[in-house]
C-alpha cells in the first residue's frame, strides 16, 4: 500500500495548515488575517495537485482516498466556526455554517456506511464545484477585515457562501439518491 506518497504528503500538509489558519485569524490584526490567507492559499493549492498528481503519477492510494475529503471537512468546517467565533459570521450567515457542517458530517457517515455494502462513492463535478465556491468564499471572508473596502471582499464572501451552501446542499442530495440506488442494487 502505497502511504509514502507526494499526493498524501501533499494532503497531510493541508491538515497541518489548519492551526495555523486559526492561530493566524485568533491574533485579529491585519498580520493575522494575511498570514492566515498565506496558510489557506497553500491549503487550497495542495487540494488542488494532490489528486493532479495522484493521477498523473499512477499514486492513488487508499490512504488517498480517505484522507483527501476528510482534509477538505476538517478545513471548511474549522474555519467556518473560526468565523462565527470571531463574530464574523452571525446572524442569517449561520444557516450556510450549519447546513454545510451537517451535510459534511452526513456524508462522512454516508461514506461510512456504504463502505459495509463495499459500495465507492466518488466525488462528483457538482462535488468539486462545491468544493472550489466554498473555498473562494472561505477565502474572500478570511481577509475581508484587513482588505481595502472597495475590494468588496465581505459581499463577495457572503455571496459565494451562500451559493456554496445551495451546491453544498445539491450535492448531498445527489450523494443521497446515489447511495439509496447503489444499496437496492446491492440487495438485489
Amino acid at each position: 500500500m502505497a502511504v509514502y506518497t507526494i499526493p498524501n504528503f501533499l494532503t497531510m500538509l493541508r491538515i497541518l495548515a489548519i492551526p495555523g489558519i486559526v492561530c493566524s485569524l485568533y491574533t485579529q490584526s491585519f498580520w493575522g488575517d494575511w498570514i492566515g490567507f498565506i496558510f489557506y492559499m497553500v491549503a487550497c493549492i495542495t487540494d488542488f495537485f494532490d489528486g493532479y498528481i495522484a493521477r498523473a503519477m499512477r499514486q492513488i492510494s487508499m490512504v488517498g482516498r480517505f484522507l483527501d475529503p476528510i482534509a477538505d471537512k476538517l478545513l471548511v468546517s474549522t474555519i467556518l466556526i473560526s468565523y462565527v467565533g470571531l463574530g464574523r459570521l452571525v446572524g442569517w450567515n449561520l444557516i450556510p455554517v450549519i447546513l454545510i457542517v451537517c451535510r459534511e458530517i452526513f456524508i462522512s457517515g454516508l461514506r461510512e456506511f456504504l463502505a459495509d455494502y463495499q459500495i465507492r462513492m466518488p466525488v462528483s463535478q457538482l462535488g468539486k464545484w462545491k468544493t472550489t465556491t466554498q473555498m473562494l468564499a472561505l477565502g474572500f471572508l478570511m481577509i475581508y477585515p484587513s482588505a481595502p473596502k472597495e475590494w468588496l471582499t465581505w459581499e463577495m464572501g457572503v455571496l459565494l457562501l451562500w451559493i456554496s451552501t445551495l451546491l453544498t446542499l445539491w450535492s448531498g442530495v445527489s450523494y443521497m439518491r446515489c447511495a439509496l440506488h447503489q444499496t437496492s442494487r446491492a440487495h438485489h
